[in-house]
């Protein structure tokens, strides 16, 4: 299917369900059905099996046609990492039963990775599944999840086998959130703000019909969900002087008075990282519409956080004793990051997350070393060892 072949169906679509008249979820779900909600995902699953590339010109055309979206921000984890991993290791009921509902929002999913006792190393988690029947058991706490309590479903890591390594004994799932067996509370951060959740698990049941890979596999399943979310933090395309850079500069050039060598000089430096950073993500997004996401996501996810980190912290700087206020403390718990809605102080708080969100620096710093650059891997003295025997 070309442009022009493209173009008709999406004229098709408007004709037949047309914006100002249609209900929002009923177009969502003509737009899903017609191929048109991620044109790369196969017929039947939202998509026409076509190029990435193509997906602008089905957002642009429905966009400025007055057509509703999805809410992106709103079920980000799902759209950015349950979709790619639900296609590539579901079974196709599986795919049928999830993909709608999720893309057209009816569906908010979190992910239930880390844990308090596993954090950077996830193959260290304890939360423990015992198979009863065709159902799972779990038992456990997970922590940092975003959007868990407005979550209908998760993507769950959990230990089936503790007589293997940490690496090997692990499944992945998808838990109902409304579970009676799912607690959800508020974990309030520096920002004031509860983005984030802790997750505890007390006899939560799962079907085996909701395993995603084989047991044993979720290593492998959780390495694929990871890389899809390092390139939907870093794989979007963004304008010149986009993100944290858009506010300094705006500063920079409003208030002539605030102005000193020193600022000027990280300024400049930060203009130059996001513009590289700005590239590279285009480059990144040509390798995603020839392939598959690889390792460079990880490097993109890391340059980001050190580039909203330095800018936040020059953004206070620069405004002096105004970048000393906080506006507003108030205890929240947001559906997504604003860092754009609210003032300095709140952008250099919630920034020092990013280095920890998404996967470490540090872990990241690995991948890179030992993906990206081919430097020999990390010693693990851990690696052979039956998880139940490593000392905790």
């Amino acid at each position: 299917m070309d442009e022009s072949e493209l173009q008709q169906r999406i004229e098709a679509l408007l004709a037949e369900h047309p914006p100002a008249t249609t209900d929002r979820l009923d177009f969502l779900h003509a737009r899903f059905d017609a191929g048109l909600a991620w044109v790369h995902f196969p017929e039947g699953l939202g998509g026409l099996g076509l190029s990435r590339s193509m997906q602008p010109v089905v957002d642009k055309a429905l966009h400025k046609a007055g057509a509703p979206d999805n809410d992106p921000q709103r079920i980000g984890i799902g759209l950015g990492m349950a979709a790619p991993t639900i296609l590539a290791f579901g079974t196709d009921e599986q795919k049928q039963r999830y993909l709608r509902p999720l893309w057209c929002g009816e569906e908010v999913w979190c992910q239930l990775f880390s844990e308090p006792g596993a954090g950077s190393d996830l193959a260290g988690l304890a939360t423990r599944a015992v198979l009863d029947g065709d159902t799972w058991t779990v038992n456990g706490q997970k922590v940092w999840t975003s959007s868990a309590h407005i979550a209908d479903r998760a993507i769950i890591v959990v230990r089936t086998d503790p007589d293997q390594p940490k690496h090997a004994g692990l499944s992945y799932f998808m838990l109902d959130m409304h579970d009676p067996g799912v607690e959800v509370r508020p974990l309030r951060q520096i920002t004031g703000e509860a983005e984030f959740n802790e997750v505890f698990l007390t006899d939560a049941r799962i079907p085996d019909s909701d395993r995603l890979g084989e047991v044993g596999e979720g290593w492998k399943v959780a390495n694929a969900t990871l890389s899809s979310e390092r390139v939907a933090i870093g794989g979007h395309a963004f304008p010149r002087e986009f993100g944290m850079v858009m506010n300094v500069a705006k500063t920079w050039r409003e208030r002539p008075e605030l102005r000193t060598p020193e600022t000027h000089e990280r300024l400049m430096r930060g203009w130059v990282d996001t513009e590289v950073a700005r590239i590279t993500a285009t480059r990144l997004r040509q390798k995603l519409a020839a392939g598959v996401p690889g390792p460079e996501g990880s490097a993109m996810k890391l340059s980001f956080a050190k580039i909203n980190q330095e800018l936040s912290g020059l953004e206070v700087d620069l405004l002096g004793d105004e970048g000393l206020r906080y506006g507003d403390w108030t205890m929240r718990r947001p559906t997504f990051v604003d860092f754009f809605g609210q003032d300095a102080g709140f952008r250099y708080l919630r920034a020092k997350g990013n280095s920890i969100e998404g996967g470490t620096s540090e872990v990241l710093r690995n991948v890179v070393a030992e993906r990206i650059l081919g430097l020999p891997t990390e010693h693990r003295v851990d690696k052979d060892i039956p998880w139940k025997d490593l000392p905790r």
